[in-house]
């Protein structure tokens, strides 16, 4: 992996491949990079595709800060112009689709696209956050393990769910400081998605896992373009139990929707691979 300099905060990344659209890969809560792997494996082929770890996650640095999802679409947009990544399509998965959304909601400029891989809602339904307060009160106390240890098991799997990745993502959210842990789980909640979904104007996939989280129909109304898609048989982390679903889905968005292209990147990259490090990094 290689690393880039924000104002004194390391964040990591790697990348692979050549074409356009860019792809930049968001995981979610207490994850990191790898949780893509199948998707950075197989797009990489026809794309120029970039994996982070974010802020508090992963290999980056986690200092003691609010986790918010402006922040961390603000890492994101950052990182794409800092590797000169041209109209990305954005790829989030749970926090990570929102940070996407929101990146495309107040950059259309640079982000040509946004999939959103079972997000956290977008648009939570009434009573959510009340019902929710006493889960983030227990992210903030000392038995905060063994809250998110039940939250995996109860939320985020479904029975029929590989048990030994049950097993792997209950560990290494656990491993999670507990300041990055609460933090971007209260945020979650206090993130606004209403006024994202209405303002963003560029294209939208939202693929849902096995039981959608969210008001699917509210955001529908609010982001027109949106296009939704579900995978069969997969609980929240589908991304790595039906890659092949979720891998189609994403490239059939891309050929089907209105992801712009600039003007002979294609060619130019083709010719011109970009060599050298990135602005403002520093390789590892």
């Amino acid at each position: 992996m290689s690393e880039l300099l924000k104002d004194g905060v390391r964040l990591w990344y790697t990348e692979a491949g050549a074409g356009t659209p860019h792809m930049l890969f968001a995981h979610g809560w207490c994850c990191d990079h790898t949780y893509f792997q199948p998707q950075f494996e197989y797009f990489q082929s026809n794309h120029r595709v970039v994996v982070v770890d974010l802020r508090g996650h992963g290999q980056s640095d986690k200092p003691v800060q609010d986790y918010t999802v402006d922040g961390f679409a603000s890492d994101l947009l950052w990182i794409a112009d800092q590797l000169e990544m041209n109209s990305v399509v954005i790829i989030g998965h749970s926090l990570g689709g929102l940070a996407a959304l929101q990146a495309a909601a107040i950059a259309p400029d640079i982000v040509a696209g946004a999939v959103l891989v079972d997000p956290a809602p977008v648009i939570q339904p009434d009573g959510l956050s009340r019902l929710a307060t006493p889960f983030l009160k227990q992210l903030r106390s000392p038995q905060y393990q063994q809250a998110a240890r039940q939250h995996v098991e109860n939320v985020l799997f479904i029975p029929s769910d590989d048990p030994e990745l049950r097993a792997r993502v209950s560990e290494a959210i656990c491993s999670t400081p507990q300041h990055v842990m609460a933090s971007a789980m209260e945020q979650i909640f206090a993130w606004n998605g209403e006024v994202a979904a209405s303002a963003c104007a560029v294209p939208v996939l939202n693929i849902s896992a096995a039981f959608p989280i969210g008001d699917l129909a509210k955001f529908q109304e609010l982001c027109p373009q949106l296009v939704t898609g579900q995978t069969v048989g997969a609980g929240h982390f589908n991304q790595l139990l039906a890659p092949e679903q979720v891998n189609n889905m994403i490239e059939r968005f891309l050929l089907t929707s209105s992801v712009r292209t600039p003007l002979g990147s294609e060619s130019r990259e083709a010719s011109s691979p970009r060599t050298g490090p990135p602005r403002s990094s520093a390789g590892a």
